[in-house]
């Protein structure tokens, strides 16, 4: 039992140091990631090296082929236009629903991400503040009141948040753009304006999928 915990404390050290990497963007896309080099280095077996990259390709940050091992994914330009294509697609449905069916609370708990989006923001740590931004686009899909539709959008948002990590910089604006573009939807769900919504919300999405390309994905 012992071992086995020791074991796990390993594996959620290599996974925390590899993520902390890419997320750092330490590594490039496509990049290959030596097991061995990387257990010697983090002074772990390849036991725990091997687990790490299991959990980081569940997450869709690296590719594991066999007998060719791991590297951070390198997704194509058409892959990314394909992916905002589709999350414009579905979040514009999801805020013309939501319009006319978000609660109070939902409205509050809107807010609230803002809230730790600006604090995020400033502290510059990258992993938390596109969690936060997730966070607040599952709560305009939960209040779409369709199941299915949330499911779409949580597995498109887990797709698109690759390839913000890989290719985006967030700290490099003055300001936060994404917060203010927030704020404009929250307030249009607020005066239950469909049209308006619903136009906020595709350029919001288009205007993260032109930043995303600018910054490098292969064609």
């Amino acid at each position: 039992m012992r071992h086995h915990s020791q074991t796990q404390s390993s594996v959620d050290y290599v996974y925390k140091e590899l993520r902390r990497k890419i997320m750092n963007k330490e590594f490039k896309p496509g990049q290959h990631l030596p097991e061995i080099a990387i257990a010697e280095q983090l002074h772990v077996s390849r036991t725990p090296v091997r687990e790490a990259f299991r959990r980081l390709a569940n997450e869709g940050l690296i590719n594991m082929i066999p007998n060719e091992g791991a590297s951070l994914v390198d997704p194509s330009k058409e892959e990314i236009e394909n992916t905002f294509e589709m999350r414009a697609y579905l979040e514009c449905l999801a805020v013309k629903k939501a319009v006319h069916h978000i609660t109070p609370l939902q409205l509050c708990m809107l807010e609230e991400e803002m809230q730790k989006e600006e604090s995020i923001f400033a502290e510059k740590d990258l992993d938390k503040y596109l969690e936060i931004n997730n966070a607040f686009h599952k709560i305009i899909a939960e209040a779409s009141g369709n199941v299915v539709l949330y499911d779409l959008i949580v597995s498109v948002l887990s797709r698109s948040l690759v390839y913000l990590v890989l290719f985006e910089s967030f700290f490099d604006f003055g300001g936060n753009p994404s917060l203010d573009e927030h704020r404009e939807i929250v307030n249009a769900l607020k005066g239950h304006n469909e049209e308006r919504a619903v136009e906020l919300m595709r350029s919001h999405i288009l205007a993260s999928a032109e930043c995303v390309g600018v910054h490098g994905a292969k064609s």
